[in-house]
């Protein structure tokens, strides 16, 4: 079968990015031609599966909370009281007895008891849970317990912290997700600082010293300042590791608002916490979400380790519960419709409460387990080898290539790392390991979406003019762009200019001129070198200044004032690099035709026509614009009317225009195509 191109499925996981990430597969009906229909073939199939291997993480889910939360894509029960959850583990229970013999003389390495919410349910029905854990299967002496808990239950229910460290749970991670009030109310989650501070003293006095803070990050409503608030706040409260965790909206509540989080939000925040959480003694190699102040420790889970790094197989046990095998992938019943009627009638039935199984082939089980391997920012090429027999670097030859040579990843010491630019652009990374078919799927789904999104209204509803200085000051930089010039006519061949891809609303996916707007107590023009850096990879470029661009309502954010720049350079000199808001950066071919045509008066002779076509590969961006040449009073920006734009972003094709006028009267040079 034919590789992707690495580049187009690159630029189509950056766009999809919510959707192209550690979870794996894409959909739901992804794995439907891999599904074992007949539900008398489980138990076997299982039984020739665990013979294969020797050791795995065990998790076990409990699907109970307070309130649901508007975020959490997991199964978890609408209605949660007493009498449910008695009925609740004693099912578990039933279900851990029927993998007991399944997982006979295998070695348990990693244990989670997640959710949900673990610590909601009773001590007693958390200590049955563990024993019947411990009688059934074969645990590492080295293996660590961990549970999830709440800063509510945690700050209430001293005894039940501490009872369950006595229990032999010595990891506990806790979900403060954001300190903002007022976000906190949108998500429909409780939380002070009060209560938080209460439940790490609990925490702590229970003998806890493996504690980890969970926070959450790419929330439509969350600006830059409350998710640092939230940071710092958090590594204030003196935990041994903390945990990022980007919304992924799919399957949640949220998902509606997905489309208007831009990529280049979810950069900036993951980059803003690195170098805070960094600089005050919390490490993590670039991509990895999981931050540890404890030296030789991830600060993740057993359970989540030795899936990771290793690709040890693991065993969901409860409600929509996930499995991965050596080659297959399993969901319990409750993962679609999170009810519990289905998983108990099979429980009931004697059924092991499998609702989806999916043989899978070795392409669809390297993808599922390397995908994950990104929750890390590494892959590991010795572990890898161990489990699928092949070379990682042989397997994706044409992938590695492509990340090795753009800067994206790097080798070293048998793993191979996300680098700084990597860890920015990682959702355009990870579908480059999927397997074809799921490129193939990947495709489909942003074709069928992106034309149909909203995002962008999303995004000016909540952006607000009044966090800025105002008026805002930004700049645009034209580079235009020349393979040679013919001394003889000092005619100018082939003329270009420099677009970027942009990862931000307003014009999200569109080519727009580089810029940004200029920060406090910067030069304009500093402004501009810093931009066109960052952007597009470009410097020692000599910039003149071409005009300022004022019109109101050229930027739907409001009233924002550009001071633009423009440079004539060779285009063999010029090798972009895109960066920081742009997803990519590309040289795009002039092509622009001059007519005069009446106007509005009837006026022969006192208007030009201008239509402007910029080409790159099957790129074509088109715009229509009209200068009136009969008004002498108005500025030049008044001259020019854009009527009409296509893939060319804001006012930037009125820019461009007047930037090529601009030096083919500066320069005497004439535009072979004009």
């Amino acid at each position: 079968m034919k590789r992707s191109d690495p580049k187009l499925i690159f630029e189509i996981g950056l766009q999809y990015h919510h959707y192209a990430n550690t979870a794996y597969p894409l959909t739901t009906k992804s794995f439907k031609d891999y599904r074992v229909n007949n539900e008398e073939d489980y138990l076997n199939f299982l039984t020739k599966e665990f013979a294969k291997t020797e050791k795995l993480s065990l998790y076990v889910h409990i699907p109970f909370c307070k309130v649901r939360c508007k975020f959490c894509e997991y199964a978890v029960l609408d209605r949660s009281d007493a009498d449910i959850e008695e009925q609740y583990v004693e099912l578990l229970l039933r279900e851990i007895k029927m993998y007991e013999k399944l997982l006979q003389g295998k070695t348990i390495v990693g244990y989670d008891m997640g959710g949900g919410t673990p610590t909601k349910l009773s001590y007693k029905n958390i200590e049955r849970i563990t024993s019947a854990l411990l009688k059934s299967f074969h645990f590492d002496k080295n293996v660590v317990y961990s549970i999830e808990t709440t800063p509510v239950i945690a700050a209430q229910d001293y005894k039940k912290i501490k009872a369950i460290h006595e229990l032999g749970y010595e990891r506990i991670s806790m979900g403060i997700q954001t300190i903002s009030e007022k976000l906190l109310n949108e998500l429909g989650r409780e939380g002070t600082t009060h209560i938080y501070e209460k439940a790490t003293a609990n925490i702590r006095n229970a003998g806890f010293k493996k504690f980890n803070i969970d926070l959450m990050y790419g929330f439509l409503h969350q600006n830059d300042d409350d998710f640092e608030n939230t940071v710092r706040y958090a590594i204030g409260l003196n935990p041994e590791y903390i945990t990022l965790y980007r919304n992924r909206y799919k399957g949640t509540k949220l998902e509606k608002e997905a489309d208007g989080v831009s990529l280049y939000k979810i950069i900036n925040q993951y980059r803003l916490a690195h170098k805070i959480l960094n600089q005050s003694g919390y490490i993590a190699n670039l991509g990895k979400n999981t931050f540890s102040k404890v030296e030789n420790d991830y600060g993740t889970s057993d359970y989540l380790t030795k899936r990771v790094v290793e690709g040890v197989s693991y065993v969901g046990i409860g409600l929509g519960a996930q499995s991965f095998g050596d080659s297959y992938l399993s969901y319990n019943e409750g993962a679609s419709n999170k009810k519990l009627l289905k998983y108990k009638q099979k429980i009931d039935n004697n059924q092991i409460p499998i609702q989806d199984l999916y043989s899978l082939d070795l392409d669809e089980t390297i993808a599922k387990m390397v995908s994950v391997a990104f929750y890390f920012g590494f892959v590991d090429l010795l572990a890898f080898k161990k489990r699928f027999g092949v070379s990682f670097i042989d397997h994706f030859k044409t992938e590695v290539d492509y990340v090795l040579s753009n800067g994206l990843m790097e080798i070293f010491e048998d793993r191979i790392f996300l680098t700084a630019r990597g860890s920015d652009y990682i959702n355009g990374i990870i579908p480059l390991f999927y397997s074809e078919r799921s490129k193939r799927e990947l495709l489909r789904l942003f074709n069928g979406k992106s034309n149909h999104s909203d995002g962008e209204k999303q995004f000016l509803e909540v952006y607000n003019i009044n966090e800025f200085e105002r008026p805002s000051v930004a700049t645009d930089i034209v580079i235009l762009a020349t393979d040679k010039l013919r001394d003889s006519s000092a005619k100018v061949i082939n003329l270009s200019v420099v677009l970027i891809k942009r990862a931000e609303h307003p014009f999200m996916n569109q080519w727009a001129l580089p810029g940004g707007f200029v920060k406090a107590n910067e030069t304009i023009e500093n402004a501009a070198l810093r931009e066109l850096k960052q952007e597009t990879g470009l410097s020692e470029i000599e910039l003149s200044q071409l005009y300022t661009f004022s019109k109101p309502n050229r930027d739907p954010r409001g009233w924002i004032i550009s001071c633009s720049f423009v440079a004539l350079a060779d285009k063999k000199q010029l090798a972009l690099l895109f960066g920081d808001d742009a997803i990519d950066a590309q040289l795009f071919e002039i092509m622009i035709s001059k007519t005069i045509v009446d106007n509005d008066n009837n006026q022969i002779g006192k208007t030009e026509k201008y239509e402007l076509k910029l080409t790159y590969k099957n790129n074509e961006l088109t715009a229509t614009l009209f200068k009136d040449l009969s008004n002498k009073s108005c500025g030049l920006e008044e001259k020019y009317r854009l009527v009409e734009s296509n893939g060319i972003a804001f006012d930037h094709a009125k820019i461009i225009t007047i930037a090529i006028e601009n030096q083919m009267q500066k320069t005497s040079l004439l535009f072979d195509k004009f």
